[in-house]
């Protein structure tokens, strides 16, 4: 049955002779260059009212012979391939799945085809569906049989690993080639996903692949859904909510008599769903994801270390390679996020990932600049570091600075250049953004220690030196940093915001004796990857753990430059860079002379050991 133009058209059952011979007499005489039967025997296969026994009686002539099923045989093989095997009687399954696994023990030639049968499953089965020209068939998402369907498919995907060892070998191109396009239905995406982590329960060593292509799919996913547009749809949809609501309250239309007008259900009584569309499949996927991970970890309620450190591994493996390079993707990182929850060893272990990155002369510049803003962001938002692992933090990326300095005041590069010294300008920025957020935590309990640590940080220096980090940071932490620097009586950055003021001219160096470049707002092209979550349902497992931005007093933005708009409040802007990070629609690419500056500049100059990780796993 099937929907076409909105009406459902019955399909007339085929009209077929029943072949009454042996399934080995007709191979045989197929062999022979007889195909009457042979044809006959496809035909009756392939009737939509075929009967569970007759299917049983079948499969269990084809077990006897599955030798004869050679390549010879690839058409019939694939029609036995098509039998609507799902949603069959117990004996019909069983029957079906004792002939995959003789019939790809046997004739290995058929396991990419048997495979594809399987995988093909994985997702509700199609709905045709069309509007006047134009086909919009998608899946169905109300097959109640769901479940059932895919547990059988995996117990397929079992036995033919039983089988054939090398499964997992031929497996994962399958798997990739069948994934749904990005546009199809939430649901539709949902059950893939759900699928293919299931497939990475008995067949481990295909997880790193597996969540690679998960991750590379929902990054594209990401990546198309800037946090402007999302916001933008959430409080269009709850305004058009509001004033349906009104528009009843007050009798202005009857409901019933026009459905066109009511408001979407899912902005009612605390729905759950995202008014974006790419935003709605993201957090869908993220949900499925982050259930993943957490019952990876947890056996009974219990964190299982040796588990989450082999899936802490893969996902490092992951982040590397997909994450890292991904320029302003919004939410697909906080899968890393959420693991590092979890144990603080595990936190610590991703800070020292950074760290050695943020160090590394053979990354790219770019690279190196991203981990750096890893870690000022997660630093800043991941309220489960207690206030040792953040100085720690400090104690490393501090000394880093004001070695670099020491090795560049003296020579020829010593002046503001982001092509030159980008990973050095992230890492200050990373340094201003944790203070900014964690200073309170430094100072409280005990301010006369937690000031004289402050003060041995040596800010000045850094502020002061020729590099001018002050010149190249965002604006919003530039101006938040300097008050509450001054606050603390630690540096006063003002006169040097000025002097920047003053000076900014039309163009910058792009490097010594080099062309010059246009200026911006964001020469370091800086972003946060921990940003505020906006994906409601898998948001909720974000936000027990999540930092959210406290508005500084009166006293801390009572500098030139305030930051904060007066009135605001954390329920109408959390993110304190409020909006002055410009947008960046896709994958990452260079910035500017990053790639070559990173071959030629010594960037590395040396970092103390990494004392801070005091807790393992």
């Amino acid at each position: 049955m099937e929907v076409d133009g909105g009406e459902f058209i019955s399909t007339p059952p085929m009209k077929t002779v029943r072949f009454g011979g042996s399934v080995v007499d007709m191979l045989d005489k197929f062999k022979r260059g007889d195909a009457s039967d042979y044809e006959l025997l496809k035909h009756q296969l392939s009737d939509p009212d075929i009967k569970d026994a007759q299917i049983v009686n079948w499969l269990m002539e084809f077990r006897n012979c599955v030798t004869q099923l050679t390549k010879d045989n690839e058409q019939l093989v694939s029609v036995i391939l098509k039998l609507p095997w799902l949603g069959r009687s117990p004996v019909v399954v069983e029957e079906y799945l004792a002939f995959l696994g003789n019939l790809v023990s046997a004739q290995t030639v058929y396991l990419r085809s048997c495979l594809k049968m399987v995988v093909s499953n994985f997702t509700p089965g199609r709905v045709r569906i069309r509007e006047g020209d134009v086909d919009i068939s998608d899946s169905d998402d109300d097959d109640e049989d769901l479940p059932r369907n895919f547990d059988l498919c995996h117990r397929a995907l079992k036995v033919i690993s039983n089988y054939v060892p090398s499964t997992s070998r031929f497996l994962m191109p399958i798997l990739s080639d069948n994934f749904p396009f990005v546009q199809k239905s939430p649901r539709t995406l949902e059950c893939y996903v759900h699928n293919l982590l299931r497939v990475t329960v008995y067949l481990p060593a295909l997880r790193r692949d597996v969540l690679e292509l998960v991750f590379s799919k929902m990054l594209k996913l990401d990546v198309t859904a800037p946090r402007a547009e999302i916001e933008e749809s959430e409080e269009t949809a709850a305004q058009q909510a509001r004033e349906n609501e009104g528009l009843q309250e007050e009798g202005l239309f009857h409901m019933d008599e026009d459905q066109s007008l009511a408001p979407d259900p899912s902005f009612q009584d605390g729905g759950e769903a995202m008014a974006h569309p790419v935003a709605e499949r993201l957090d869908t996927l993220m949900a499925v994801l982050m259930a993943y991970i957490k019952d990876v970890c947890f056996v009974n309620g219990v964190l299982d270390l040796p588990c989450t450190k082999e899936l802490y591994r893969d996902l490092m493996c992951v982040f590397d390679k997909l994450i890292l390079p991904t320029h302003a993707s919004y939410h697909v990182q906080y899968a890393i996020f959420y693991l590092c929850s979890f144990r603080l060893g595990l936190a610590e272990a991703f800070l020292e990932h950074l760290w050695k990155s943020l160090q590394d002369p053979g990354l790219p510049a770019v690279l190196r600049q991203a981990a750096a803003s890893y870690i000022g962001s997660f630093l800043a938002r991941a309220n489960f570091l207690p206030t040792a692992t953040v100085k720690a933090c400090l104690d490393l990326l501090v000394p880093w600075l004001h070695l670099y300095i020491d090795n560049q005041d003296a020579g020829s590069r010593a002046y503001c250049d982001v092509a030159l010294h980008g990973p050095f300008y992230a890492a200050c920025q990373a340094v201003f953004y944790t203070l900014i957020f964690r200073h309170r935590m430094i100072v409280e309990g005990n301010m006369r220690k937690g000031l004289a640590y402050l003060q041995m940080l040596n800010l000045e220096r850094i502020v002061m030196c020729q590099l001018n980090p002050l010149k190249v940071c965002l604006p919003a932490v530039t101006n938040i940093f300097a008050a509450i620097t001054r606050k603390y009586q630690l540096v006063f950055c003002y006169t040097i915001i000025e002097r920047n003021n003053r000076l900014m001219l039309p163009t910058v160096r792009s490097g010594q004796g080099g062309d010059s470049m246009p200026t911006n707002t964001n020469p370091l092209d800086s972003f946060f990857p921990f940003d505020p979550y906006l994906l409601k349902r898998s948001g909720k497992l974000i936000e027990p753990h999540y930092q959210a931005w406290e508005e500084p007093s009166e006293c801390e933005v009572d500098g030139p430059k305030k930051l904060v708009k007066q009135g605001s409040t954390a329920e109408e802007e959390d993110d304190f860079l409020l909006g002055e990070t410009p947008q960046s629609d896709g994958v990452v690419g260079m910035t500017p002379g990053s790639y070559e500056s990173s071959l030629q500049s010594p960037s590395s100059v040396g970092s103390p050991p990494v004392a801070f990780l005091q807790r393992r796993f």
